[in-house]
């Protein structure tokens, strides 16, 4: 079986694009897709949030990854977050289904089939959603209170099925909840209950099941995830994580990998460099190269082999200098595991 490559989902913004205006201009896209509205009718949302997306969506889609997540520009806790504090204002924790939907997700069932017109193939689309332990532990802290996990994690899976797509021109391939925390710090639970939250998030059908992770040194707790399909943990920049668990593991839970293989942490990156003399380093020098890529692929599929349905850069890559650095990084995983 083939791996596929895909992406963790941050991407810069373009350059000349305020992060105030794209920011002002996201909250006003969400309210219109909440309503089923075009986004692209409203110039000022057109202009600065619709624009950006497509067009950053159309950058990453170039640089041949097989699926491909929406560019999330926009601070990921808050897309939930900000919602989320709607319905606490109410005294819920659940958001309501209509309330459940990210804008950018909705843009690109919008403009599928033009864009797959112009791409000339279907797009296999992944989403990202941060999970219902980390949104938790931002907004109420490490003490767990099951009822209130319960409806953390009942509106994140509201999130993720509103975002499941399925048409002539577009495939929700993969939807990942991401839990950078976990096996770090976060919530104070019991096995039992953080294996219900996150089967309760996960509980949805119509795209593989992703949760990305950070560290892997809890790895083997979610492997009795009944709802989990993949696990998806960083290699490149943490090569420990991949003792973390075996391909026997996984065989017996009945659970695939996803493996990074491209460094993206480029605080550190930025740093090593600089103290190696490079003050201004280019985006051929930040970017792993193809060679380096290409043997931790193999490492990882050598351990995994069809267990490993996943690779791709370790994170996103929001935090990158510009989408022309964080594209070149994209192209070159492209092209190591191609060429692998």
């Amino acid at each position: 079986m083939d791996t596929l490559i895909d992406d963790i989902g941050s991407f810069p913004l373009p350059e000349g694009i305020k992060r105030e205006k794209f920011s002002e201009a996201y909250k006003q896209a969400r309210t219109a897709a909440q309503n089923r509205q075009d986004l692209t009718q409203d110039p000022a949302v057109n202009e600065n949030f619709s624009r950006v997306v497509l067009n950053s969506f159309r950058r990453k889609i170039a640089t041949g990854l097989d699926v491909v997540n929406y560019p999330q520009i926009y601070d990921g806790m808050a897309q939930v977050g900000e919602v989320l504090h709607g319905a606490m204002e109410k005294g819920s924790f659940v958001v309501d289904k209509d309330k459940a939907v990210l804008p950018e997700v909705v843009l690109i069932e919008q403009q599928a089939k033009a864009l797959c017109e112009e791409l000339g193939k279907k797009i296999q689309l992944r989403v990202s959603i941060f999970g219902p332990l980390e949104l938790y532990f931002k907004e109420v802290g490490a003490t767990s209170y099951p009822d209130v996990l319960e409806g953390f994690a009942e509106t994140v899976r509201r999130f993720a099925q509103n975002s499941v797509l399925n048409t002539k021109y577009v495939e929700t391939k993969v939807v990942s909840i991401d839990e950078p925390s976990f096996g770090i710090s976060g919530v104070l639970a019991s096995q039992d209950l953080l294996c219900e939250t996150l089967d309760k998030a996960f509980d949805f059908k119509g795209a593989t099941r992703q949760i990305h992770l950070h560290s892997a040194s809890r790895l083997q707790d979610l492997l009795c995830l009944k709802n989990l399909d993949v696990l998806s943990f960083e290699y490149a920049a943490s090569p420990l994580n991949i003792e973390s668990v075996s391909k026997s593991a996984l065989e017996g839970a009945d659970k695939h990998i996803r493996v990074g293989v491209a460094r993206t942490d480029i605080d550190t990156i930025w740093a090593e460099l600089q103290d190696k003399g490079e003050e201004k380093p280019s985006k051929e020098v930040i970017a792993d190269s193809v060679d380096v890529i290409r043997k931790r692929f193999l490492i990882a599929k050598e351990k995994y082999g069809d267990r490993m349905t996943f690779t791709g850069p370790d994170c996103g890559l929001g935090g990158w200098p510009s989408q022309e650095a964080a594209a070149l990084l994209l192209s070159r995983t492209v092209e190591a595991v191609k060429t692998a």
